[in-house]
């Protein structure tokens, strides 16, 4: 495979950009490879700046349920940008966004939209704060709630890839008060609790563990936060900025009928577009500004373009539950069969996954938090996946992120997966 000018695109990049790249995974660092620039994209698949295409198993890392250039979203685009790109005014669309994900979410009955996904965990965290007149937070081991400096705290995402457990340039006084538990461990959130009576404002949780690759909640472990924070005045905050209208259209607190107090959203309700929301119980967000005491701004927030593409896909995806059942259908058989491929050849390599959501994990221990993750050879992963890069199968450069199926993606693109990690496997 050709990848000429995407090396020379890349040279060029990093004169000017950090390691050349606007997000440290896209670097390609962890399987020692060079990114792929690309120029293009259409339903289920991309094309790089060298004409290379490539199966699309990201997706934009998750939001591009429909695919990409889908045509009633690329409609509803155009139409806005026609009008404006952005007014740092109040549109009609952003209340007809709020409205649909608040009757999409039982559990939102108010939300303010934000541009990122840590956008909206900083933001829904200091709601929280604000709320329960407490400092403390609850996060796990290997769970990624964006970049904000106190939640860079064993953090999942580019920060595992990286081998990071935090970040330089945040000051300790600035996670002074992140508390950190493993995932599926309610022991370890006691324990939390009983050494910091009245003082935690909250537990955040990815209610499916999908930073460290796909980790999914053991029975009860959900059900045991929401009685934990009952217990003790605590808020429980879902990061659904991965979940969230992927699992079903009222995401992973809908799949497991947990009922959080907060709730963060990413990308997937702008469709792609830069753009995070953060809701719940009318009280808490009550207290947001100008309401309220808490203080949260954004002059781009509601960005009248972003509203459109989101408000359409997610219209989309409500008036078409059956949408959702296909697609996990698919994802249900796609995994089983990536699972009966190793066990074929004699592989003992975990694959974890839930609806469309998915990890083939290169270890044989059962992987159910950050520890047991750590476990994977990530050598043999990043030969997988050049070897997958360079037979047009685009998976994420890290052992530590997500395969993301959509609606877009037909049989013959999952046979085309299949058929090159067969061939690699064979080896």
């Amino acid at each position: 495979m050709n990848t000429t000018r995407s090396e020379e695109l890349f040279e060029e990049a990093k004169k000017y950009i950090p390691g050349g790249v606007n997000s440290p995974v896209r670097a390609f660092r962890s399987i020692g490879s060079t990114p792929r620039f690309i120029r293009s994209g259409k339903g289920s698949h991309m094309t790089d700046e060298d004409g290379n295409d490539y199966v699309d198993f990201i997706g934009s890392w998750g939001p591009l349920i429909l695919g990409h250039d889908y045509h009633d979203i690329r409609e509803a685009v155009m139409e806005a940008v026609t009008k404006g790109l952005s007014f740092g005014a109040t549109t009609e669309i952003e209340g007809r966004v709020a409205r649909l994900i608040c009757e999409m979410v039982p559990s939102i009955e108010m939300v303010r939209m934000v541009n990122s996904g840590t956008e909206a965990v900083m933001s829904a965290i200091r709601a929280a704060r604000g709320f329960t007149r407490r400092d403390k937070i609850i996060k796990f081991n290997g769970c990624y709630h964006g970049h904000s400096d106190g939640m860079l705290v064993a953090a999942g995402s580019g920060v595992m890839t990286a081998g990071q457990p935090g970040s330089a340039g945040v000051p300790a006084g600035c996670t002074a008060d992140t508390l950190t538990a493993d995932y599926n461990n309610l022991d370890d959130v006691r324990k939390r609790f009983e050494d910091n009576p009245d003082q935690i404002a909250a537990v955040i949780v990815e209610p499916v563990g999908a930073n460290m690759g796909v980790v999914l909640p053991e029975p009860g472990f959900l059900e045991g936060l929401r009685e934990i924070c009952t217990e003790h005045g605590a808020l429980l905050i879902f990061d659904e900025v991965i979940t969230g209208f992927r699992l079903q259209k009222d995401g992973a607190q809908g799949r497991f009928g947990i009922t959080p107090d907060l709730t963060t959203f990413g990308k997937i309700i702008g469709a792609g577009m830069p753009v995070g929301a953060y809701g719940g119980r009318r009280e808490i967000m009550e207290l947001i500004s100008p309401l309220g005491p808490v203080y949260q701004a954004g002059t781009l927030s509601g960005n009248p373009v972003a509203m459109n593409a989101g408000y359409t896909q997610l219209t989309l995806m409500n008036e078409h539950p059956e949408w959702y059942t296909e697609l996990n259908a698919k994802a249900d058989r796609f995994f089983e069969a990536i699972r009966a491929m190793l066990q074929k050849y004699g592989y003992d390599y975990q694959v974890n996954h839930i609806g469309s959501l998915g990890s083939l994990f290169f270890t044989g221990e059962t992987v159910r938090d950050y520890g047991s993750a750590k476990s994977s050879d990530t050598k043999e992963f990043a030969r997988y996946s050049n070897y997958m890069l360079n037979h047009g199968i685009y998976v994420a450069p890290s052992q530590f992120e997500a395969m993301f199926l959509s609606a877009a993606h037909t049989q013959e693109d999952l046979g085309r997966y299949l058929s090159a990690a067969e061939d690699f496997f064979r080896r």
